[in-house]
Formats: structure tokens, C-alpha cells, sequence
């Protein structure tokens, strides 16, 4: 039986791990070995950091509402206890906006929600 390369599939498939290589430094780029351990090596890490980039953003805005309730005499954690007897839906990521881009609004909710409780 003839000896049988790969040739069309084999080809296809070290070049499509070529092109997610494209960015790569040195032999990175160009040897098929190094190529698909950087790549597979990026991909995890792309897997783990989508999750990271969650935590990093709740984090973020936890920090902003904190900063914008400070000055009105109250702590992040007891804002957000009594946001939620106040029966005020609105999420972290939506608090933090206002208190950037609007701090009037926010210090209204801050005092409905001071009222309410």
C-alpha cells in the first residue's frame, strides 16, 4: 500500500492554526509545533479571562457605588440592603452608570432609598 502525506486536510488544518497564530512572535508564528501551543495556550486563557472579566466589572462598580455613597453618609452595604427593602430594581452595573454620568439622579435614589427605610 502507498504511503499516504495527508496533503489536502493536513494542510488546511496546520494553516488554520497558522492564521490564529498570525500575531505571534518568532517561530510562533511560523512553525506548525510552536504555533498550536501558543494558540491552544491562548484559548485558555481567552476561556478563563471571558469569567475574569465578569468578576473584574462587578468589582468595578461595587467600587464606584461605594465612592458615590460615601459622601452621603451611608455605606455600600447598607445602600444596597435597603435598595432592595425600598423594592428598587436596579442592578450594580445600572448604579454605577448613574453615579459617573449623572450623580444628581443617584443622589435622588440615595434619598428615596434613605426615606424608605
Amino acid at each position: 500500500m502507498p504511503r499516504v502525506k495527508g496533503g489536502y486536510k493536513a494542510r488546511r488544518r496546520r494553516n488554520k492554526i497558522l492564521k490564529f497564530a498570525k500575531g505571534a512572535y518568532g517561530r510562533r508564528k511560523s512553525n506548525i509545533r510552536r504555533a498550536s501551543e501558543s494558540v491552544e495556550r491562548a484559548w485558555v486563557f481567552a476561556y478563563r479571562d471571558r469569567k475574569v472579566r465578569k468578576r473584574a466589572f462587578r468589582k468595578l462598580w461595587i467600587i464606584r457605588i461605594n465612592a458615590a455613597v460615601r459622601p452621603l453618609n451611608i455605606s455600600y452595604s447598607q445602600f444596597m440592603s435597603k435598595l432592595k427593602k425600598a423594592n428598587i430594581g436596579l442592578n450594580r452595573k445600572t448604579l454605577a452608570q448613574l453615579a459617573v454620568q449623572d450623580p444628581q439622579a443617584f443622589q435622588t435614589i440615595v434619598q428615596k432609598v434613605q426615606a424608605a427605610a
